[in-house]
């Protein structure tokens, strides 16, 4: 399931920037969660937001560990991309695309919730791991 989106900005916005502005990340500011969240490279480290070691060395088990989880965040993201398919390219304005993204994330919730079966993920080949938005890991 998708806990939280932030799909209020209409135009193209690095993932920190939307981050840093939201309410999740005042949230966890305030200490309201028990928890951390991942972030990769293009996001600063803070107490809340776990990022990839640079370099790792003798943290390379933590690398390892934290590719793994937030590879399961870039899976469910590739779910909802097959399960609702015009989110693969959204022809409309930046205002609406925003309005559609969140009623597929509750309509995915919804499914979820229900047991409906989601669509199987095809993930063989490298052109079909950046479609689905796992290029980054």
């Amino acid at each position: 399931m998708i806990n939280n989106v932030e799909a209020k900005w209409p135009w193209s916005v690095h993932d920190s920037r939307v981050f840093r502005e939201s309410t999740l990340s005042d949230r966890f500011a305030r200490g309201e969660f028990d928890g951390y969240l991942l972030g990769d490279r293009g996001y600063p480290c803070q107490p809340h937001l776990l990022t990839p070691y640079p370099d790792p060395g003798p943290q390379q088990r933590y690398n390892v560990a934290h590719c793994r989880t937030r590879a399961r965040v870039e899976m469910t993201i590739g779910m909802l991309k097959a399960r609702f398919q015009c989110l693969r390219r959204l022809r409309v304005t930046p205002e609406r695309a925003c309005d559609i993204i969140v009623a597929c994330v509750v309509l995915h919730n919804n499914a979820i919730i229900r047991g409906e079966q989601h669509p199987a993920l095809r993930m063989t080949s490298p052109s079909s791991l950046q479609m689905s938005g796992m290029e980054e890991l």
